[in-house]
């Protein structure tokens, strides 16, 4: 009977293990490629209802809200239905101005036109100064970034600021974004009351507060760490770290 080779066995055995390691990460790979194109098919669905709301619903309101001033002008102030009829224009024009601010937050047309930094302004103005909340910006030279990464800073831009804005009874807040050795890395803070983030986390196991947990694993997803900073009375910062895509040498505006 001819006894097994223990040096044979193992390389056998190593190759196995070599092989289950490759998959596993060709696996990951395949994985974090699908989770990759979902954003991007949620973006682009974004993208289309932003349009439908500007040019479809918008559309028509405004054509409302302009035969209701024509029927408004040919009343005379002495009218029983004239201060009705302005109540209703009134509301006419504010459900335009919301559906215009809610077109703009489901995908900000800036974002794909002008690049990331105007589109962090336009995020503070609309966001912020309503709350009077002041916004800083600070942004070095930054490369041409890939619209998958321009999209992750701007979502953790907006869910950090909306946190602010709604829970942090903050003064000022500010986004620094910069790069380099082939990195980006973004700050989103604020000067607010804090709070614990170790209670935070484990509200987020349970169910609370999936904002900042699906923006991590987002981050994950393009390589990247998303760190949250905080302390009661100490205010926040959220600290995006994730790899540039390719050797890109021109400036983002």
């Amino acid at each position: 009977m001819t006894t097994p080779d223990p040096g044979a066995e193992l390389a056998r055995l190593g190759r196995e293990y070599a092989d289950l390691v490759a998959r596993l990460e060709a696996n990951q790979a395949r994985f974090q490629r699908l989770a990759r194109a979902m954003y991007r098919v949620q973006e682009d669905e974004r993208r289309r209802l932003a349009r439908d709301l500007h040019d479809g619903l918008g559309q028509n309101l405004t054509a409302l809200k302009h035969q209701l001033m024509l029927l408004q002008g040919s009343l005379g102030p002495a009218e029983t239905a004239a201060p009705r009829l302005a109540d209703a224009i009134a509301l006419c024009e504010q459900t335009l101005a919301d559906t215009r601010q809610l077109s703009r937050l489901l995908r900000p047309q800036v974002l794909d036109d002008l690049g990331l930094v105007p589109a962090l302004r336009w995020l503070g103005r609309t966001l912020a100064q309503p709350a009077g909340l002041s916004v800083e910006i600070e942004a070095g030279e930054v490369p041409e970034l890939d619209e998958d990464t321009r999209t992750l800073v701007f979502r953790v831009a907006q869910e950090a600021l909306t946190n602010s804005v709604r829970h942090a009874a903050a003064e000022h807040a500010g986004f620094r974004l910069s790069a380099g050795r082939g990195r980006l890395r973004f700050e989103a803070w604020d000067d607010g009351r804090g709070f614990d983030a170790d209670r935070a986390r484990e509200g987020g196991r349970s169910g609370e507060g999936s904002g900042l947990g699906a923006m991590r694993e987002r981050a994950a997803l393009h390589g990247g760490t998303l760190q949250l900073v905080t302390h009661p009375g100490a205010g926040t910062c959220l600290r995006l770290d994730v790899p540039l895509a390719g050797d890109a040498g021109r400036l983002a505006p």
